[in-house]
């Protein structure tokens, strides 16, 4: 990263430590206009950022990515949100001649669980390709990452300059407590997914995603036959 772009990222985090997230919100809205969006992966944080973002800019953009294996439940929060703030939600999909060739080439169509490399190539097809496309014409992007959530984002910034793909990213729930998502969901009456009154905290693609042990992690139930710090779909790339 250049000097000049790391010093702005600094100040950033500067500015915002310890404010309101609804305030790092407004401030990234108005100040890229046009040029960011909320990606959603549909999941009690993305959807408090959803009321927010709603509640601030009602033309801003909103995207998720519907891989072609989430749980029948997530293609029903997709309608539900929108119904709830009277917006379509963007929806991108892996093309198909991608997922064809991932899945001739990793062992069928269930050969992701064979090794982190072949489930690491689903995700790329099904996820990180669709994203790339939406992040194209942007100039930063909104993301519902916290530090809590798992061993690989303890070190996440509310601001950080996303090298992968040329955006600033920005965390407005970096410093939130699950307790505190859920008070705000609650407080807001945020429309979320059904399965996580069944155990499920954090939700990904069907094959993938199992329900948690009470006590464990809230990312316990994401590619569980993994170790923990591989367990990332390379979305967030750091």
């Amino acid at each position: 990263m250049e000097k000049e772009k790391e010093e702005e990222i600094r100040e950033l985090n500067r500015r915002f430590e310890g404010r309101p997230a609804t305030e790092t919100v407004a401030y990234f809205l108005e100040a890229f206009r046009g040029r960011i969006a909320l990606a959603s992966s549909l999941g009690p944080e993305d959807q408090a950022l959803t009321d927010m973002i709603r509640k601030t800019d009602r033309e801003a953009r909103i995207f998720t990515i519907d891989t072609g294996r989430l749980f029948p439940e997530t293609c029903s929060l997709i309608d539900r949100t929108g119904l709830h703030y009277g917006v379509k939600l963007e929806v991108y999909f892996p093309r198909s001649e991608s997922v064809e060739q991932c899945v001739r080439d990793n062992g069928g169509v269930n050969g992701f669980y064979e090794s982190v490399e072949k489930r690491k190539a689903c995700c790329r097809a099904r996820k990180i390709e669709p994203l790339l496309r939406a992040l194209s014409p942007l100039e930063a992007w909104i993301c519902g990452l916290r530090q809590e959530q798992s061993v690989t984002r303890t070190g996440v910034q509310t601001v950080e300059w996303d090298g992968a793909n040329g955006l600033i990213k920005v965390n407005p729930l970096v410093r939130w407590t699950e307790a505190e998502v859920w008070d705000y969901i609650r407080a807001n009456g945020v429309p979320c997914n059904a399965l996580h009154a069944k155990g499920f905290p954090s939700i990904g693609c069907q094959p993938c995603t199992r329900a948690v042990q009470p006590g464990e992690d809230v990312r316990a139930g994401r590619w569980w036959w993994e170790h923990p710090e591989h367990r990332e779909c390379g979305l967030h790339r750091r």
